[in-house]
């Protein structure tokens, strides 16, 4: 499923207009992306969490070269499924 797709099924099931399921579905990732960007967690109950980890520093190897390369540290997101969505 897109985004286009989830858009459509939001309006289906919300009884509401596509611009508007399409406005609702940018507001709730603008912000979620934006708590995560703060370090906070996102969590919707029988959903899931999203929150964000640090990912260590690390020596990698090029697969082509074998050259040892650096790799910094880098902050990712995770998202744990709630009891609900498992």
């Amino acid at each position: 499923m897109n985004k286009a797709d989830l858009v459509n099924a939001i309006a289906e099931k919300a009884d509401l207009r596509k611009s508007d399921s399409r406005k609702a579905l940018d507001a709730f990732l603008e912000v979620t992306a934006e708590a995560l960007q703060q370090g906070e967690k996102v969590t919707l109950v029988g959903f899931g969490t999203f929150f964000v980890v640090t990912r260590a520093a690390r020596t990698a190897r090029n697969p082509n070269t074998g050259v040892k390369v650096q790799v910094p540290e880098k902050k990712a997101v995770k998202f744990k499924a709630g009891t609900d969505l498992k």
